[in-house]
């Protein structure tokens, strides 16, 4: 049952993290101020943008993880981390194949998977408040 509790822990922050970011997505290009995806996004200001809504809605999907494992909260944190850069990376190299973005931006999302997986897991096993 332990192990079914884990997966689903690791499933519910992953779900979260794509619901979260493709909604975001949805909702700056409905408003115009992102383009529409088969334009691509090349504007620094909008990448940077996008990085940080990316990590801090990472950090919460991990933190989810966290708080749903069963036991070794940061262990979940950091499975959901690996697997944020496995599918970032599946991304980058069909990304920047289609020139979807500045070569940098999919590389980024890489390098923040494991940073958001530790602080979510860290944010959940300590009784820090986030304040």
């Amino acid at each position: 049952m332990r192990i079914l509790k884990s997966i689903l822990a690791v499933l519910a922050g992953l779900i979260f993290i794509i619901f979260s970011h493709s909604l975001t997505d949805f909702i700056l290009e409905s408003f115009g101020i992102f383009p529409p995806p088969s334009e691509g996004l090349h504007v620094t200001w909008m990448l940077l943008l996008a990085l940080g809504y990316r990590t801090v809605l990472s950090i919460v999907g991990c933190f989810i993880t966290a708080k749903l494992a069963p036991q070794n909260a940061m262990k979940h944190a950091v499975i959901l981390g690996f697997i944020g850069v496995f599918l970032s990376t599946v991304g980058a190299v069909i990304g920047i194949q289609m020139n979807l973005s500045d070569t940098w931006y999919p590389i980024a999302l890489i390098l923040v998977s494991l940073p958001c997986a530790w602080i979510g897991g860290r944010l959940a096993s300590s009784n820090a408040k986030i304040a």
